[in-house]
């Protein structure tokens, strides 16, 4: 993370012509277990990782808000007091934006400030970047203009702004844990409650995720179209979301349900139970019990969901065939491409990234990218200079 600090710091000076007063760091995630089940009012257990999005700022008086995105090379400015436009071409532009947008609606002091961000969590791969974004950009925001928001006001507001600005009709999941997470441990967060609780990852495992490097496509329809599947189900079955239902109420009255609804609503169902099977498995440290419900979760999201793709799955088979029983592999995030992740005994990482090297180019024609992660804490201040 230093590096990326040192890049906001130099860019910010070459831009404004003056040292920043503020530097804020927030990470991405993966989720281990329990995958579009947050806007189902769900469990999930994610971890923040080692990859950051990081913004340098400081205060301006007269209303605007400057923006640079180092990794875009461009630049944005607004009215931070007035009405906010989408941009039609630059999505990074509407997340900053849409947090001022949101801000604004709920009464949020609102001034200008020039602002600088850089980040290295991959795009496009599942891991969260734009809720790391959204979270460097809300506590930066939080800190300049004295809001004294809580850290779970922040994640509702980085939600909000993706749901009601930006258009993808997210959870709470990758803002929460973008904004809260701990080191060397997940969270068991309840969507529904807003409550979590850590979880233990074992000592001896390691969490690896590896970037397909499949750039998904049509993600945000499709996610939504998910989304309205699985509140038709809730409807239908009587409920407000897909949590109220249990795996045995579900197997009772899933006759109710036309087959694509069914499918969308036994995944939720069945994951759900999963995420709290895992939860008592890590803290136990039982990675056999977890395996198996890492592979029964991306066997659902396959067949149920219908949210893999053939390398996701090619590569599913080739790790679980270098660990066995010994660590659990599924796909993780959205889906459509992305990321698997891993947890794989440390003694096994070696021989799994061998395979992944060897095989998996010559099964797919791609490349992938490996990522060693460490458990992090969540978005925080780096300085603060007054």
């Amino acid at each position: 993370m230093k590096a990326l600090v040192a890049i906001t710091e130099q860019r910010f000076e070459v831009e404004f012509g003056y040292p920043s007063t503020l530097v804020v760091q927030a990470p991405g995630r993966v989720n281990l277990i329990g995958e579009h089940t947050d806007y189902n009012g769900g469990f999930v257990l994610p971890c923040g990782i080692n990859y950051y999005t990081v913004v340098s700022a400081a205060p301006r008086t007269d209303g605007r808000v400057r923006v640079v995105a180092v990794d875009y090379d461009q630049m944005d400015e607004f009215d931070a007091l007035g009405p906010q436009a989408r941009d039609g071409e630059r999505d990074w532009v509407n997340y900053v934006r849409g947090l001022i947008n949101c801000a604004q609606a709920r009464g949020y002091r609102l001034a200008g400030a020039d602002i600088v961000v850089t980040g290295n969590v991959p795009q496009g791969a599942g891991l969260s970047s734009s809720a790391s974004l959204e979270m460097a950009l809300a506590l930066t925001f939080n800190s300049l203009f004295d809001w004294q928001a809580s850290m779970l006001d922040l994640a509702l507001l980085g939600q909000a702004a993706e749901n009601e600005f930006v258009g993808c009709q997210c959870g709470i999941m990758d803002q929460y844990i973008s904004a809260m997470a701990l080191e060397n441990q997940a969270l068991l967060i309840d969507c529904q409650t807003l409550e979590a609780r850590p979880v233990v990852l074992p000592a001896d495992t390691r969490v690896m995720i590896v970037n397909l490097n499949v750039r998904r496509g049509l993600v945000d329809s499709e996610y939504n179209s998910r989304r309205l599947q699985c509140e038709a189900a809730a409807e239908q079955l009587g409920v407000k979301v897909l949590r109220d239902v249990s795996v045995e109420t579900f197997e009772a009255r899933a006759a109710e349900l036309e087959p694509l609804v069914r499918r969308r609503a036994r995944h939720v169902v069945t994951e759900n139970a999963r995420v709290l099977l895992a939860e008592t498995a890590l803290n136990s440290g039982d990675l056999t019990t977890m395996a198996r419900l890492m592979a029964e979760s991306h066997e659902s999201m396959r067949d149920d969901f219908e949210i893999t793709v053939a390398p996701i799955d090619v590569l599913v088979t080739l790790i679980k065939s270098e660990i066995g029983e010994a660590g659990g592999v599924r796909m993780t995030g959205g889906g459509f491409g992305g990321c698997v992740v891993a947890l794989v005994p440390e003694h096994l990482v070696a021989a799994v990234v061998a395979r992944v090297d060897q095989d998996y180019a010559a099964a797919t024609g791609l490349q992938a990218d490996i990522h060693i992660c460490q458990a992090v804490a969540g978005a925080g201040l780096v300085t603060h200079k007054s």
